[in-house]
């Protein structure tokens, strides 16, 4: 694990038409491999962070760097290239119903036009990694959510991204299958990848111990390692 930054913000501002700011001159350098939870109320900034480090949104001021993509000069047609370094969960699992968990997970090898070959190799081989290996030919519905959120995360990682990104990975999960959830998301950084979760679950982060990043009105109000929830004041 070296200790290069992977995701570095330089005073980064975001306002929007209305001019209230949703981040205001924030900091935040991440290294290769960590493991970090981004914590905050609603309005505090976290969803304007994961856009910004997506490339959906550009910052107003400040400089950020991805994996070495100045994201401020990114041009148009380099971000889909940009993005495969990133994969992203999300609460709400956003599978294509229609599709069977196989097929959901080899759709993000065929955006990148990965052969057959290796998507017939890749694909059962992170469907075993998320423990779903005996579900392939289940579509969404005949599964449970956390059965759902595991076919989502072996979607996001089936392409080998530096970074994960996790919005509310647990939000809609009973707290059984949130724990395992999370076990699979340290299971996974310890394989190198770097992971961000954005997360109202004050119960697991205060429980994993990990770095946490507070964010409040737009900036970050505390960065610990081993950190825990702030109490609100």
């Amino acid at each position: 694990m070296g200790n290069e930054e992977i995701i570095t913000l330089e005073n980064v501002s975001k306002a929007y038409a209305t001019g209230a700011p949703a981040l205001n001159g924030v900091n935040l350098h991440i290294k290769r491999g960590e493991f970090v939870f981004v914590v905050g109320d609603s309005g505090s900034g976290k969803s304007t962070l994961i856009k910004l480090l997506l490339r959906e949104l550009i910052p107003t001021s400040g400089h950020i760097n991805v994996m070495g993509y100045d994201l401020g000069r990114l041009r148009h047609r380099k971000i889909p290239k940009f993005r495969r370094n990133i994969g992203i969960v999300f609460q709400d699992f956003r599978l294509l119903k229609e599709l069977t968990v196989y097929d959901n997970v080899a759709f993000a090898q065929r955006v990148i036009q990965v052969s057959n070959k290796d998507i017939k190799r890749n694909v059962p081989s992170i469907l075993a990694t998320v423990g779903l290996a005996g579900k392939y030919k289940a579509k969404p519905r005949q599964l449970s959510g956390g059965e759902q959120q595991r076919v989502a995360l072996a979607r996001a990682l089936v392409n080998r991204p530096g970074i994960l990104l996790a919005d509310e990975p647990t939000g809609n999960l009973d707290p059984k299958n949130s724990w395992e959830i999370m076990k699979l998301l340290e299971q996974i950084n310890e394989n190198g990848t770097t992971v961000i979760i954005v997360t109202h679950n004050r119960e697991i982060v205060n429980a994993m111990q990990k770095r946490v990043v507070t964010m409040k009105r737009g900036v970050i109000v505390s960065d610990e390692e081993k950190g825990g929830y702030a109490d609100e004041d």
